[in-house]
This record gives C-alpha cells, sequence and structure tokens, in this order.
C-alpha cells in the first residue's frame, strides 16, 4: 500500500517534540459498549488484522478506520503467573475486563461467583447500570490486615509472572500496515494500592499509620520499575512512550494534600518516570480531575505527555493551561465526556473538537481524545461526528 507522507508515528512524534506536524494527532478510548455498538453500525472488515491473541482485530480494524494515530500495548496483555494464583474452580478469561478501553486483551481470573481477580489480586464484579456496567469492587483483600507482617502475606506478583518478549513481534506486525505511535501502559501504584485496601483505608491509614500504604506501594512500584526495565530492553527504540496512571483528584480538588502526596506518592513516581527516561522514553501520565495546582509538580517530576484534560473540571481552563504550560508539558485528551458527547448534538461535537484544536493544537503538544474513556451514554453518531478528519486540520 502507499504509506502517507508522514506516517502516524512520525505525527505523534513531531507534536511531542512541541513541532507543528500536518494535523493534530488524534486517539481513542472507549468503553466496551462504544466499541460494540461502533462496530455494529459501521460493519467493517478485520480480516488480516492481528495477532488476535493478544488483541481483538475488529477493534483495530475501527481505529484504522478512524485514523487514529496512537496504539497502546499493556502489562496485562503479557501475564503468565503460576497455577497456584488461581483459586479453586476459577478460569482464566482475557477478554472479560469492562475495563478495555483498547483492543487489548486484559488478564483476569473468573470464579465461580462470577466474581473476578486482576493479576495483583483486586477482586471486583460487572456492575450493571442504567446505560452500561463497569467493574465495581467485591472486596478489598488487604482490608483486614493489620500489620505490615499480614500484607507481606499478600500473593504479590513477581516480575517473572510476566512474558513481554511477544512485544517486538507486535510492533513489527502492526508496522507492515502502517507505522503507528506505540505507548506501553505499566500500571499504577497509589490506584492500586487503595484498590486492595479499600479507599477509606488507605486514606486513613496515609495520615495514621503511613507504613501501611508504603509498604503496599513500595511493593508495587519494585515490580512496575523490573517489568517496565525487562520491556524496554525488549522493545529497543521501537516503542515510543511509557504511560501510567494514578488518580489523585476530583472534579473540585486533590484526594490528598501537596504534602502527603510529595511525601507518599511522588517518590513511586519517579522512578518509574526515572527508569522511562533512562531508556530515553517520554513519560505519558493520566489522572483526571482538577489538577491545574499540580502540573508545576509534574512538570518537575518529569512527566511529558498529561491525560485527560477534563475542561468541566474547576480551575481547567483551557486557553490558560496551555498559555502557562504548554511549553513545558504536552497534552492528551480534552473532548468533553461529561456534557457535549453525551448530550450534544453532532455538530456542538464538531465545534469543541475545533475548539481544542484552536486552543491545544498550535505549536505541536497536542493530541486529540476524549477527555476519559467515551462512556456508554454517548449517541454513535456524536463519536463519528467528534473523528471526522476534516476537523483535524490546523
Amino acid at each position: 500500500m502507499t504509506q502517507p507522507a508522514i506516517t502516524p508515528r512520525e505525527r505523534v512524534l513531531t507534536a511531542l517534540r512541541h513541532e507543528t506536524p500536518d494535523r493534530v494527532p488524534v486517539d481513542f478510548l472507549a468503553t466496551p459498549e462504544i466499541w460494540d455498538r461502533l462496530l455494529a453500525h459501521l460493519q467493517l472488515d478485520a480480516t488480516g488484522i492481528g495477532p488476535a491473541e493478544f488483541f481483538d482485530p475488529a477493534r483495530e480494524a475501527l481505529l484504522r478506520h478512524f485514523e487514529i494515530d496512537c496504539r497502546v500495548l499493556s502489562y496485562d496483555q503479557f501475564c503468565a503467573p503460576p497455577a497456584s494464583l488461581l483459586q479453586p474452580g476459577a478460569h482464566v478469561d482475557w477478554w472479560i475486563s469492562m475495563n478495555r478501553s483498547t483492543p487489548n486483551r486484559m488478564w483476569r481470573q473468573v470464579r465461580p461467583d462470577d466474581t473476578f481477580h486482576d493479576i495483583w489480586s483486586t477482586h471486583s464484579f460487572k456492575m450493571e447500570n442504567t446505560v452500561g456496567a463497569y467493574e465495581g469492587f467485591k472486596s478489598w483483600p488487604l482490608s483486614q490486615a493489620t500489620s505490615v507482617e499480614d500484607l507481606k502475606r499478600h500473593p504479590w506478583p513477581s516480575p517473572d509472572w510476566w512474558d513481554f518478549s511477544p512485544v517486538p513481534t507486535i510492533m513489527t506486525e502492526s508496522d507492515r500496515h502502517t507505522p503507528y505511535h506505540f505507548r506501553f501502559r505499566i500500571g499504577s501504584v497509589f490506584e492500586l494500592g487503595w484498590q486492595l485496601r479499600g479507599l477509606e483505608e488507605f486514606m486513613i491509614d496515609l495520615a495514621s499509620q503511613p507504613e501501611f500504604p508504603m509498604y503496599i506501594m513500595d511493593r508495587m512500584t519494585e515490580i512496575l520499575v523490573e517489568n517496565l526495565r525487562r520491556v524496554l530492553e525488549v522493545a529497543g527504540d521501537r516503542l515510543d512512550m511509557v504511560y501510567f496512571y494514578d488518580d489523585i483528584a476530583t472534579q473540585q480538588s486533590l484526594l490528598i494534600s501537596k504534602k502527603m502526596w510529595r511525601q507518599y506518592v511522588r517518590p513511586h513516581h519517579v522512578r518509574l518516570i526515572e527508569m522511562a527516561h533512562k531508556y530515553g522514553k517520554p513519560v505519558m501520565y493520566h489522572t483526571d480531575g482538577a489538577i491545574k495546582q499540580m502540573l508545576p509538580e509534574l512538570i518537575d517530576m518529569g512527566v511529558d505527555l498529561l491525560n485527560p484534560l477534563q475542561p468541566d473540571a474547576k480551575d481547567m481552563d483551557l486557553d490558560a493551561i496551555k498559555a502557562e504550560f504548554g511549553g513545558k508539558l504536552a497534552f492528551h485528551g480534552g473532548v468533553d465526556i461529561m456534557r457535549t458527547l453525551p448530550k450534544g448534538k453532532p455538530e456542538q461535537v464538531q465545534a469543541e473538537v475545533r475548539e481544542r484544536v484552536r486552543q491545544l493544537g498550535p505549536g505541536g503538544g497536542y493530541i486529540l481524545c476524549s477527555s476519559h474513556h467515551i462512556q456508554p451514554d454517548t449517541p454513535i453518531a456524536n463519536v463519528i461526528a467528534m473523528y471526522d478528519p476534516a476537523l483535524r486540520v490546523f
């Protein structure tokens, strides 16, 4: 096939260098319901797209249809834990997770009661609502721990539970179509920590017995840093970016104080970022909500690309953020999933996309995407309107 004048990969790399590409690069993240409805509507041909062992070819066909520039590989595509991790009567299902916002598979063990565990042993269930479903937490595996010794007895993963050797082949196979920008999702620390302990208990611990959450986050960070080192050794120059996530804010404020964040959370993030930068890889970081006051801290920490930019959160004026921080930080997201995408008309969605390109696109430093995963209450016509290629030009 004829290669484009500029590949999707080079388009993203240009934007991340804070240079103006031929058009704004785009990404796509959505809940399973949106993927399924789009695929049913568009009836795309996924023939010859693979390897199907690691991702859904139909979803990849959708990314190609929308001319999406970014691709994600994730740690939970490559788990190979020992059989002893499985509970009695449980089985592995790679496709059941409601958190699958990309074509990627995700490791889950499913129990006979239809609840499931991830590789860290968080305990979830499919929680239905009026428009779709989410993964809700059924229990908190570390909630009953009363000592650090109790925490040590948790079935913590070993880096040897992962096999990252398929990563280069997956990227090579993709390059036969066209080179996309590949980032590797390595996981989280603060977020997964409270998902094991319970949010309320974890927050109380930070104030009253920080040795508990510190042990949990230290243990996770050791695993993630070693996993990341192994991924970067295997993937080489072809892998473009490292991605990790940890929500630290609500729509109105931070979840914890800056002081507490600096003392307990930041050091773990720094270790991940330092490992990525050691191999010359920029870092994308995800946190929701009202995080403008944290942007200088994130820049100082070494974050290169921030996701998701929620324009409806407090103090998240995107013009002001671009003007103040756009020379040092790139942005990913920005198209509102709370009002515009679910409640607007297609022309209103397109108007917001044009506005984001105007606000954040000049001089590079922007990847167009929704302000979080596109949610199940979003009309398909609005998703299609958002991804009209004509909207991406400056």
